[in-house]
């Protein structure tokens, strides 16, 4: 089943500065590994040494967070979105 990933803005650069990606898969991990081994160079800033998804990169089907679903076990349908959204910190506190 071909599902669309969305690549944020920060991570673009790593997949030849493409917006989304359409990529066959049946599950969420399925996906993110077709997208992965398509651009190499993103794999370290998805995954750990360990081949976990980093914690600070949330993964969304269809708005709805995978940590609450299957998390890469996800079963994904035909035309669904996939969002990788990094986690962003930063700014200055008000005193």
């Amino acid at each position: 089943m071909a599902v669309k990933v969305i690549i944020p803005t920060p991570l673009r650069a790593y997949a030849g500065k493409q917006e989304s990606v359409e990529v066959q898969a049946a599950t969420v991990g399925e996906a993110l590994s077709g997208l992965t081994s398509k651009f190499g160079d993103l794999k370290k800033h998805l995954f750990t040494e360990e081949g976990k998804l980093r914690s600070f990169v949330n993964v969304y089907v269809n708005d709805e967070d995978i940590r609450y679903l299957q998390k890469d076990q996800t079963q994904v349908r035909e035309g669904d979105t996939i969002s990788i959204v990094p986690s962003i910190a930063g700014g200055i506190s008000a005193k």
